[in-house]
């Protein structure tokens, strides 16, 4: 049996942030959403996405396959309901299309929005990633499951003495390297992929989470619950934050209840808002509805979509959105929605050719042995730049 992650209508709520990618590689906790599924079920995943996407994620059917919404985190209550399924009878949950069994013919003329005559209502209550909100506001929650899910029967590798470690859900893979820093997993766990390091002088306050690769600069301050990596670096103080892979939050300034996407890059000093100076709720820019919508949040910062990067003392307002590949420098504090592929700030905007800014991706790209800048990956931000067009009317 195979299994296939599925978009529903996710992937459009959940912009900028899947522009590039299906809602099930978005990484929330330690793995991604599919990775937590094939670690829960022991099987390999494909996807089935917008078409744009699916040369670099492939739709893989085999003779049995168990289609999956992509935007539902598994635990164990829901893992049982789908093992019960029988036939290609469905599991919904209110309007919502959770998992279904399919065969190969049935998996060709797999539509989301398809409404299966057989079907079982999930009477448990899962964690469904709709907004990119709930990516900071679920972070706790799935970054404690991940936690227990590669952790249990295993024991940590050890770090040097010149820690102090603080209660007793540390764990550190292979190759996890930490000098003269604190962690306190009193408030949640805290762990330490392979080839990581942490440098001397870093305090951490669980749940956190430094994926393989990754680096913590000297003198970090972070709280939980916070994603790192994998193959980023961060420094500066950081509360409640998922970066994605291949991003650099290297220096001094504050990031907080926020997500940043992959091949990202902070400048130093820069800082985001997460509170409104009246304590208003925060509203943000929902690419579905093409206006400000109203989060129910009190605490929202920054949300940064793939490949979009700010100069040296950026100022972001509460609940900034950054579309894919914007370049923002400058003083004074941008717009709250900066649109895809603009350069420019508070002062105004100009649009970010493909040719200017394929030119700096490929530079990047180049800087990691293991990653290259090819075809597919220009495809997408070429149909990301169409598809973004309306929003650059500067």
């Amino acid at each position: 049996m195979a299994i296939i992650l599925f978009d529903d209508n996710a992937h459009q709520t959940l912009l900028p942030l899947t522009f590039t990618r299906p809602v099930g590689d978005l990484r929330i906790g330690i793995l991604t959403i599919a990775e937590k599924w094939a670690k829960h079920i022991g099987l390999d995943f494909s996807w089935h996405t917008q078409s744009y996407l699916s040369e670099k994620f492939p739709l893989k059917p085999e003779e049995k396959n168990l289609f999956i919404n992509g935007s539902v985190c598994p635990d164990e209550q829901l893992l049982e309901a789908i093992y019960a399924l029988h036939g290609e009878e469905a599991l919904t949950f209110g309007e919502k299309l959770i998992a279904v069994k399919l065969s190969a013919v049935g998996a060709k003329n797999f539509d989301a929005e398809t409404q299966f005559d057989s079907f079982v209502a999930y009477q448990g209550t899962p964690v469904i990633i709709t907004y990119p909100e709930d990516i900071f506001k679920n972070n706790d929650t799935e970054l404690r499951k991940d936690f227990n899910l590669l952790t249990k029967g295993r024991t940590s590798s050890p770090i040097n003495s010149s820690n102090v470690i603080i209660g007793d859900d540390f764990f550190a893979e292979e190759g996890a390297i930490a000098d003269c820093s604190t962690f306190n997993t009193t408030r949640g766990p805290i762990y330490l992929g392979k080839e990581t390091e942490v440098w001397e002088g870093t305090h951490i306050r669980g749940g956190f989470a430094l994926c393989h690769n990754s680096q913590v600069k000297m003198g970090a301050k972070i709280y939980g619950a916070t994603t790192v990596g994998p193959f980023s670096r961060v420094g500066g103080e950081i509360n409640n934050a998922v970066i994605w892979g291949y991003s650099s939050k290297g220096h001094e300034g504050y990031l907080g209840n926020s997500v940043l996407g992959e091949w990202c890059n902070i400048g130093a000093d820069s800082n985001n808002s997460n509170l409104k100076n009246n304590y208003a709720e925060v509203k943000l820019w929902d690419y579905g509805v093409e206006r400000f919508r109203r989060t129910g949040l009190q605490f929202c910062g920054l949300i940064m979509a793939d490949h979009a990067k700010c100069a040296i003392n950026t100022m972001f307002n509460t609940g900034t959105v950054v579309g894919v590949g914007a370049n923002i420098f400058g003083a004074g504090f941008p717009r709250n929605f900066i649109p895809d592929f603009s350069w420019g700030g508070a002062q105004g905007y100009e649009i970010y050719t493909l040719k200017k800014m394929f030119e700096t991706t490929e530079k990047v790209f180049d800087r990691r042995e293991h990653r290259l800048f090819n075809q597919n990956e220009q495809d997408i931000l070429k149909a990301v730049f169409d598809l973004t067009e309306p929003y650059r009317r500067f």
